[in-house]
């Protein structure tokens, strides 16, 4: 037994082959008073049965292609040998009928709404003259064979119309889902690039400076120089250990799966102190000064504060006049607040920083951006860069403790006293 999606796949590729058959049953129909004699009223069949027979073949051959005129023809055809024959043509009616499916699966409704009524008013005219009777029931059937022909017609293109809606939206959420996840990847190398960006940038800075310094001393102050290669060898490690999880998510998910990656902590202002250290080790005296109440931070601010602190300062660094910098880390009930200034020396950096073309500063911008805050970099007035940048905090929490945080900023400053004396 063949299967209704079976089917519909058969009539869907073979549609001529479909209406061959139909047209061979029709035509198989009205052969048979041909083969035993007699026509429906009795009389010998005459030419015109044979004509009848031939007309309902060729036109339901071509009702896909002009269902309109199949249908007034046929109907035409069966008034006019109704008229002259004083009966019905079986293969002419049947021929009507299925061209009244035909219009009303194909043509617009209205279009068919109006062939089908006059269909089924011209049947009934011509039943009822050859019955000589306008009350005969079989000239009355003729309405319910019209409008059950297109019911089903109409059913059909109903279906049809509902398929092809639902294919065309799963075609329309398989676009949305492939651009969403191309948009989730570009977001994530995004992200990657920056985070990438700031790890290399920073501490490739640092292992530079430092090891200028250890050519500078390796002759004439060995110890100095030794000092200088001890915190080279320190920036590669803390480099290595940053890139180790960004290097992890960029593996495949096949490359050692029985391996597991430990997760290294998100970058935040609790590591602070360690990278004010590694830039006054590399000779940069950083002047720290922390306001208001320091308290817990969402990860994605506490992340973008930390990353723009190390790259501010790895810039005030490399482009700097001399290798101070101040640095104000600002609690505000509603934002935290960065500012970084330090002197500016003629070159291009102060240009690319006024206008922000530089890849290190497009990245703070970006990153600072996707969390919902603003970055400002100008040229003050008295020769200094300054980069300032607002984060966005949520509601206050409670105060941490302020000894703390004094403690902190005085080892801080400890540890760039240290420096300048080294």
């Amino acid at each position: 037994m063949i299967a209704p999606a079976s089917l519909r796949r058969l009539t869907g590729a073979h549609p001529r082959l479909v209406d061959a058959a139909l047209a061979t049953l029709v035509g198989g129909v009205g052969l048979l008073p041909l083969l035993f004699g007699r026509s429906p009223d009795g009389a010998r069949p005459s030419s015109a049965d044979a004509v009848a027979v031939a007309i309902a073949l060729l036109l339901l051959t071509a009702r896909r292609r002009a269902p309109l005129p199949v249908l007034t023809l046929a109907v035409l055809g069966e008034v006019a040998f109704t008229v002259h024959s004083s009966y019905p043509s079986q293969p002419l009616k049947l021929a009507a009928l299925i061209a009244v499916y035909t219009v009303a699966r194909t043509v617009r409704r209205r279009t068919a709404l109006i062939a089908v009524s006059g269909t089924a008013l011209s049947l009934y005219g011509a039943i009822a003259y050859a019955v000589d009777s306008a009350s005969s029931p079989e000239a009355g059937a003729m309405f319910a064979w019209t409008g059950m022909f297109a019911a089903v017609g109409a059913t059909v293109r109903t279906w049809h119309d509902y398929v092809a809606a639902m294919e065309e939206r799963a075609l329309r959420a398989e676009a949305s889902k492939e651009e969403e996840a191309r948009r989730r990847v570009a977001e994530e190398r995004l992200r990657i690039a920056r985070e990438l960006h700031d790890v290399i940038a920073h501490h490739i800075a640092l292992i530079t400076i430092q090891a200028g310094v250890a050519g500078r001393f390796l002759r004439g102050q060995p110890d100095q120089a030794e000092v200088a290669l001890a915190h080279i060898r320190e920036a590669g490690r803390t480099v290595l250990d940053e890139l180790g999880p960004l290097l992890y998510v960029l593996r495949q998910s096949g490359d050692e799966t029985d391996a597991v990656q430990p997760a290294e902590p998100v970058p935040g202002l609790s590591r602070l102190a360690g990278l004010l250290e590694s830039l006054t080790a590399a000779g940069l005296s950083v002047r720290h000064r922390q306001a208001g109440h320091p308290r817990p931070l969402p990860t994605a601010i506490d992340l973008a504060a930390y990353r723009v602190i190390q790259e501010g300062l790895t810039n005030a660094h490399k482009h700097g006049a001399t290798a101070e910098a101040d640095l104000v880390v600002d609690y505000g009930p509603d934002e935290l607040g960065v500012r970084i200034t330090n002197p500016l020396r003629s070159g291009p950096y102060p240009a690319s920083a006024a206008t922000g073309t530089g890849h290190g500063l497009t990245g703070m911008r970006e990153r600072v951006h996707a969390v919902g805050g603003s970055l400002h970099a100008e040229t003050v007035d008295d020769g200094c860069f300054r980069l300032a940048v607002q984060l966005p905090l949520p509601a206050h929490g409670p105060p941490a403790d302020n000894r703390a945080a004094d403690r902190s900023g005085t080892a801080l400053h400890a540890t760039a006293a240290e420096g300048r004396q080294r």
